[in-house]
């Protein structure tokens, strides 16, 4: 589950921002006002998005960018002279803060975290018997239909992708058709 953190010197500030975003739907927003307390809610969820202030009262953007997971972006909340000055790698957001804005950068900041958080969940790795199936399937493509490794491989794959199986089972009906035919 993926949290927003509202982190700048102002509590106050930072507390109307979450209520922006709550009322706007957004379920897990949390305030703070130091840089320390932003990386403990970090450590506390899985992903998510840091709304910081260029300076906050224990540290400057910059150093609370650079302690935050892998798994959280930052987007710099800050004056136009202050957001200029933060370069173009930084997503920025100028103040005063427009809620349309807000809202849409956080929701789209959001859907890219969580599709990337998704992807890297989705991604296990093949059993030994898994990886045989595969290798044979290949193997069998290669002596038959005289295909280097990389162009069986790459029939299993796109079979695999056209017919909405994994690889594991396109091996699978590879190795029944061949040996079907014995």
């Amino acid at each position: 589950m993926s949290v927003i953190i509202i982190v700048l010197p102002k509590l106050d500030d930072a507390k109307n921002i979450k209520r922006i975003l709550l009322t706007h739907g957004f379920q897990s927003a949390v305030a703070c006002s130091s840089g320390a307390s932003a990386l403990q809610m970090a450590g506390q969820y899985e992903c998510g998005i840091v709304l910081s202030g260029y300076h906050l009262s224990d540290m400057y953007y910059v150093e609370l960018m650079e302690n935050l997971p892998e798994s959280y972006e930052l987007v710099l909340l800050g004056s136009p002279e202050k957001v200029a000055d933060a370069g173009s790698g930084t997503l920025a957001l100028t103040t005063p803060l427009k809620a349309y804005d807000l809202l849409n950068t956080v929701e789209m900041v959001l859907g890219q975290i969580e599709h990337r958080y998704r992807k890297r969940k989705v991604i296990k790795k093949r059993s030994a018997k898994e990886e045989n199936y595969i290798r044979n399937a290949k193997y069998l493509l290669m002596e038959r239909n005289h295909l280097t490794e990389q162009e069986a491989y790459r029939y299993l794959q796109k079979s695999s992708m056209d017919n909405g199986t994994n690889m594991v089972e396109t091996a699978q009906k590879v190795l029944m058709l061949m040996f079907d035919e014995i």
